[in-house]
């Protein structure tokens, strides 16, 4: 191997400050060589990648590489070259020239740049034609990782493209089937049209509108709510119990009054950082999750047809309030439900299927023990009078939660379920959780930044330095003293939020990046040392 080619390794790229010198280490500048540092080659314009095919446009992101070509040392040989580089949009960072030790009349340049791997070969085979390539440093295991990312299905990247996943409802809407309780009801379908109407125009940062639900509609909520709250009592999870009376406080939860997804969006916000946001009908499970992936539960606004107060074959805004909405002010119910839409981003449809049926049992048919009982923590159960008894009773078929089965297990809509799923509480299904999270196969991982409500690629070692870099911040900024104890717990979160997310990302990452997870874990433990 040459000399020059030896520094082209993957440990290299982790290196600041490229240059020609460290490029080709045997040789050095000439007297009166050009140095220029931060060049643009031009406009550097945002890659285009595959929007509307259903691959993930802005996940491909660019990789450091460099190249040493010799030309002619005439008037205007730097510049066609260089011109190159602006007709294939490749960003010049750094870039440095000195006369050629190999010959006399031609001098060598070295241009470190920022490009995908198609936009740096389509510049070296132009390069080819004009000048003499002396050497390169292509980052193959950026660009390994960006041909993969080709194949990754599309997924918002910002809590705005939300708008996107709520517009493609699947079932329902406005549109009911035939067996439909209000199939034949003319006026309940109009009354469903105007719901989809307000969903469907409803865009990110807006406030949700409020509606005014007429006598008919305020009489089923009655009833559904009067019945519920009857079982609660010794039905429910302790976590529901707490955080209903305050939604009667502060959201208006009574028989005689219908609460608006404002205020219930306003409350949770509050409380575990979870917003609501109105839907037509059904999502897929892929868009549904991946709202979950920024604490946003996609809710419905109309009611069920007064003829059957007790069942309704779709989820509607008596299912959502009340089944969901309790639990969803917890904040460890909370961090369990994002954490199930985290890692759907960029899955494959049959992982995203695994990870909705977990949710399917968990979320909305999930079972708990609390002081030696089976209690109810699933929203589908919390308000299904007839359901939730039958789960609690001798006659259900009650199992461990285990992800590995538990997503094998076929989901029922029309009747109760053939089985329910017991945890000894959030926190070990939420660890069960992230276990399984891990078998799923895609060439990144991903973390939520709260500040900017997106979403961050981890794919390579800078990504992870910066989130660990974040983590530093966090702790500094947390580290009051005294009282130590306050220090802490708010260290022990923070840990919990971001490291998790790192960590997880190292059992999935090639071992040749120069990134491991034990690094990441001294890393972090010696971030709470020197805080300590």
């Amino acid at each position: 191997m040459q000399p020059a080619m030896m520094m082209f390794s993957s440990k290299y790229w982790a290196r600041r400050g490229f240059s020609l010198d460290s490029a080709l280490p045997e040789e050095r500048p000439a007297a009166g060589s050009l140095t220029l540092n931060r060049s643009s080659s031009g406009k550097n314009e945002e890659k285009k990648g595959n929007k509307g095919n259903g691959k993930n446009e802005s996940v491909s992101e660019g990789g450091k590489t460099a190249v040493v070509f010799s030309l002619k040392n005439e008037v205007g040989g730097l510049v066609k070259a260089l011109r190159l580089f602006q007709e294939k949009h490749v960003s010049m960072v750094h870039i440095e020239s000195r006369k050629s030790k190999r010959r006399n009349s031609e001098v060598e340049i070295f241009v470190d740049c920022d490009c995908s791997k198609k936009e740096f070969n389509e510049l070296i085979q132009l390069l080819k034609f004009q000048t003499n390539i002396v050497s390169l440093n292509p980052p193959e295991n950026i660009w390994t990782d960006e041909e993969d990312l080709d194949c990754v299905p599309w997924f918002p990247r910002k809590i705005s493209e939300l708008d996107k996943c709520s517009q493609r409802v699947l079932m329902y809407g406005s549109e009911l089937d035939a067996d439909h309780p209000g199939f034949k009801d003319n006026v309940y379908r109009q009354r469903r049209k105007y719901f989809v109407d307000l969903a469907m125009s409803y865009k990110y940062g807006q406030p949700i509108p409020r509606v005014e639900y007429t006598a008919e509609e305020v009489k089923t909520w009655g009833v559904v709510f009067r019945e519920l709250s009857k079982l609660y009592p010794t039905h429910a999870c302790r976590e529901y119990l707490k955080n209903f009376p305050l939604l009667t406080k502060y959201c208006g939860y009574r028989e005689d009054n219908v609460p608006q997804l404002e205020d219930v969006s306003i409350f949770l916000k509050e409380r575990s950082g979870f917003t609501v946001r109105p839907v037509a009908g059904y999502l897929s499970p892929r868009d549904f999750l991946a709202g979950l992936a920024y604490r946003v539960f996609h809710c419905t606004q109309y009611i069920r047809h007064g003829s059957d107060p007790l069942y309704t074959p779709e989820p509607d805004t008596c299912h959502e309030l009340l089944g969901h909405v309790p639990l969803l002010a917890d904040p460890k119910f909370a961090q369990f439900s994002q954490e199930i839409g985290l890692a759907s981003l960029g899955a494959s449809d049959e992982d995203v299927q695994k990870l909705a049926t977990c949710y399917f049992f968990t979320i909305e048919f999930g079972l708990c023990k609390q002081e030696g009982q089976l209690r109810a923590y699933g929203a589908g159960l919390l308000s299904s009078i007839g359901e939730l008894k039958h789960a609690l009773s001798d006659k259900a078929n009650v199992k461990a939660f285990d992800p590995k089965t538990t997503c094998l297990q076929e989901c029922l809509i029309t009747t109760f379920q053939e089985a329910y799923f017991v945890s000894e509480s959030f926190e070990e299904a939420k660890e069960k959780m992230r276990d399984f999270a891990k078998s799923i196969n895609r060439p990144f991982s991903v973390y939520f930044n709260p500040y900017t409500q997106s979403i961050e690629i981890l794919k390579d070692t800078r990504s992870i330095e910066n989130v660990v870099q974040d983590l530093r911040s966090d702790l500094n900024t947390s580290h009051r003293k005294p009282p130590k104890l306050c220090f802490n717990s708010a260290a022990a979160r923070i840990l919990d939020l971001k490291s998790q997310a790192v960590l997880q990302h190292m059992d999935t990452f090639p071992t040749d990046s120069g990134c491991t997870e034990n690094w990441c874990q001294k890393d972090a433990a010696a971030a709470v040392a020197n805080e300590e």
